[in-house]
């Protein structure tokens, strides 16, 4: 959707072979391979480096598609195997890597990497060789500026519009109840600065003005100038535009303040498992958008939450449910068509995303013609030592929660 600054893994591993058997669905058209052949998805992640947090997690993501649909029978008859290789977070290496598996290896389809920094020039190679390029983790503005014909984003709404909700219920507060000023911290990442912003605009436009807006580098570690200024500025809302340990480092500096805002909002790093330990248990009142609940009673959620945990011993979260809807969105255009290999199949497949809706683990899906998803965020909130949906109100799990608890 979904990001830098994480826990950096001095891990080498530079190619993973995962062979899985594949998908639930066959399909009407037959394919020019014969079912003996598996269908090879060629992916690149950020296994190493700045995103390998949530690279992991997109890399679960996708086995489980995969195993889940090989368990069902496969794709047209054939089973799938997912060829991975760490692209380190590198944006040379993701090309390098997009470059091989299309040009070298000859894979039969393609599936995005994770972060927008990593999806634009992943995305250029798709483009070049005509292939369908389903991506889970590049939200930014500028991935729908490039001029792609062949990209679609997989999840609920693009990076400006998650906070929709937050902003609506934020604007209709009573006017004497409503916050007057508001202070921003964002990564310089297109994704941490789009979320942020996306909310910013809007608050302004309200009559909320900004005291504070601050922009810091994706290695940033000390935040203790920052969360002075946010300080002093006694802003009533503070409002971080962060991946994870960025956003977890915000927040204890200015706990460390005893800065105590009437609303906090970080996107990302509040739904990261690690999130409530990392902080010191302190998260009550504090909120983030999210695109997946692994409680929504899609059918296809209900068997990818037992079957994930399963295989992994614990609950999904949002970068590998981003993942699995990537693999439920190509599935559906490869059924559809009847074919999964280079060539003019590509574009067959891309033609029918550009006309159909697909049903998934994040709720329906529908693009316009730059690949942006037509839908928005929910909004959670930690209460209790839980982080549940409170917004928008036909599907929150609990009440919103303002002004925010102490930390």
């Amino acid at each position: 959707m979904h990001a830098t600054a994480r826990v950096k893994l001095g891990i080498a591993a530079s190619a993973v072979a995962v062979a899985l058997a594949v998908t639930g669905c066959t399909g009407d058209g037959g394919s020019e391979k014969p079912a003996s052949d598996p269908i090879v998805i060629g992916i690149s992640l950020p296994l190493t480096g700045d995103f390998a947090e949530p690279g992991k997690g997109v890399q679960r993501g996708y086995e489980a598609w995969a195993k889940i649909v090989n368990d069902q029978g496969g794709l047209l008859g054939r089973k799938i195997e997912l060829k991975i290789l760490d692209d380190q977070s590198n944006a040379d290496r993701v090309v390098a890597d997009y470059e091989q598996l299309i040009g070298r290896d000859k894979v039969d389809l393609v599936f995005g990497p994770f972060s927008t920094r990593l999806v634009v020039p992943a995305g250029r190679v798709a483009e070049e060789y005509g292939m369908l390029f389903v991506e889970p983790a590049g939200a930014a503005a500028q991935v729908f500026e490039q001029g792609f014909k062949n990209l679609f984003y997989a999840a609920p709404a693009v990076a400006g519009d998650h906070y929709n909700h937050l902003a609506k219920h934020i604007l209709a507060l009573p006017a004497d109840r409503r916050p007057k000023t508001a202070a921003y911290a964002a990564m310089d990442d297109p994704f941490a600065q789009g979320t942020a912003y996306g909310l910013k605009a809007k608050l302004e436009a309200g009559g909320i003005t900004t005291v504070v807006n601050e922009v810091y580098p994706p290695n940033t570690t000390d935040f203790g100038g920052i969360a002075a200024k946010i300080a002093a500025s006694k802003a009533d809302i503070v409002v971080g535009g962060s991946q994870y340990q960025d956003g977890v480092n915000l927040i204890v500096a200015l706990q460390q303040l005893n800065y105590q805002p009437k609303l906090a909002a970080f996107s990302t790093a509040p739904t990261n498992p690690e999130f409530a330990k990392a902080i010191g248990n302190k998260t009550e009142g504090i909120l983030a958008p999210t695109g997946y609940t692994n409680k929504a009673k899609y059918p296809s959620n209900l068997e990818f939450v037992e079957k994930y945990k399963a295989q992994f011993g614990t609950e999904p979260e949002e970068d590998e449910a981003n993942a699995y809807t990537t693999g439920q969105v190509v599935a559906a255009a490869v059924k559809a068509v009847g074919c999964a290999e280079q060539g003019e199949c590509q574009k067959k497949l891309v033609d029918w995303l550009r006309t159909n809706k697909v049903e998934t683990v994040v709720g329906p899906l529908s693009w316009d013609a730059q690949g942006r998803p037509q839908g928005a965020h929910m909004i959670q909130q930690w209460a209790g030592g839980d982080i549940q949906i409170v917004l928008p109100e036909d599907v929150k799990e609990a009440g919103f929660i303002y002004p925010k608890p102490a930390w």
